[in-house]
């Protein structure tokens, strides 16, 4: 009767301690806690560390206030200080994985106002499991008496299953490790990986996988030491940079290529953009026809002996200074048109560009703008898209046909 008195008593004590520390834990504490980073304390109520805090006290009561207890056979009291050391870990884990989702909390909110901020969720993820391993093989080992380093010595028998059913774990942990510490990913990234179906935002970087928001807003989950086993497009900076490339080409009909006459060459110099470059090449070539027909008299009658305009070199010079007049492209970074190696679908003039923006409508906007002006302009240089032929083509050719046998 004495015992159970005592132990009621006992109970009393315990939870009044416990209701008496958790008055003075969330009335004192935001008070003195000045010193915590913005939003630090409030992300520490909302996940109830200090309530936490305040329920490790009963069991500890109890695991030192047992022994006051009168007349209690040893069983029991051995019982019940075993089962308060184990609640009393059981307490202080749910403590530190209160505190860690705090941080969690807090990295979240840190991202979405400062997108360079890493992330720490897999570092927070991986704690709260060595939390858990920690704090269960404790709570066994005080349940059945015994020291938790025997219960860890018999694991070392069982690291080979430990290892297999926490590979992807480790593996990940390692890879995510080196994600965050050599800054090859963030939350927010543009990431690219092809083999996986994976082109998108990423939206979350946790312990084991990646997630990704694709474009048409699908979500890929990548296993992340994928990420370092594999290789993959980070498009951050571009975005950092200021500047989106420009690299399509236009398809110029080899049939339309030809000398520019002197009346074209006098035409194409009313252009604003085009007078500088043709003024500098007529002389040129003045100079060396002048000199090549001094030095071979007998020849200079032949074009082909002699240097002559034509009519893609000047479009192409054209273009360069389209571009370099352009106020969306940046001066600062690569800025040509260059011919590529002619095809069987004719000559690519390729436009290699950056756009004074990185956001995706804009730079649409400008590329197409700028192939519009040059399509549209490509004959007054006397040259044509090459396209293949359609149905209004072949139509055509067979009006044409039609019209030249009636006229025979």
């Amino acid at each position: 009767m004495q015992s159970a008195i005592g132990l009621a008593v006992l109970a009393v004590f315990a939870y009044v301690l416990r209701f008496i520390t958790r008055l003075v834990l969330l009335n004192v504490v935001p008070r003195v806690a000045g010193s915590l980073p913005d939003g630090g304390l409030q992300n520490l109520m909302d996940r109830r560390v200090l309530r936490r805090v305040a329920q490790i006290v009963p069991s500890l009561v109890f695991q030192v206030g047992v022994f006051a207890v009168p007349h209690l056979s040893s069983v029991v009291l051995n019982i019940i200080h075993n089962v308060a050391v184990a609640c009393t870990v059981l307490a202080i884990g749910r403590v530190v994985v209160a505190v860690l989702d705090a941080i969690q909390d807090h990295n979240a909110q840190a991202l979405s106002t400062r997108p360079q901020t890493r992330s720490l969720k897999s570092y927070v993820q991986l704690g709260k499991l060595v939390t858990f391993l920690i704090v269960g093989i404790v709570m066994v080992g005080a349940l059945i008496d015994r020291s938790p380093l025997i219960l860890l010595s018999g694991l070392g028998a069982m690291s080979a299953v430990l290892m297999l059913v926490f590979k992807d774990t480790i593996l990940s942990f390692t890879a995510g490790v080196q994600l965050t510490g050599n800054d090859m990913l963030r939350v927010g990234d543009w990431l690219q990986m092809d083999q996986v179906g994976a082109d998108g935002a990423v939206v979350d970087m946790a312990l084991n996988t990646v997630k990704i928001r694709n474009w048409d807003n699908t979500i890929t989950t990548i296993p992340t030491w994928r990420l370092m086993s594999e290789s993959f497009k980070n498009w951050r900076g571009m975005s950092e940079s200021g500047g989106r490339r420009i690299k399509r080409s236009i398809l110029i009909d080899n049939a339309t290529v030809r000398f520019l006459t002197d009346t074209e060459i006098h035409e194409l110099s009313q252009i604003a953009l085009l007078k500088p470059y043709l003024e500098s090449k007529t002389q040129e070539i003045g100079e060396y026809n002048s000199d090549f027909a001094r030095k071979a008299p007998d020849m200079a009658e032949e074009v082909v002996n002699l240097r002559k305009l034509t009519n893609i070199g000047t479009f192409r010079a054209y273009v360069n200074a389209y571009l370099r007049a352009h106020p969306r492209l940046r001066k600062d970074m690569t800025l040509m048109a260059r011919m590529m190696e002619s095809t069987t679908n004719g000559t690519p003039l390729e436009i290699y560009a950056f756009t004074a923006t990185t956001a995706w409508v804009e730079y649409e906007g400008i590329q197409g703008d700028l192939f519009d002006h040059l399509m549209a302009i490509l004959p007054e240089f006397g040259l044509q898209a090459f396209q293949n032929p359609s149905g209004h083509d072949v139509k055509l050719g067979l009006r044409q046909n039609e019209v030249g046998a009636l006229s025979q």
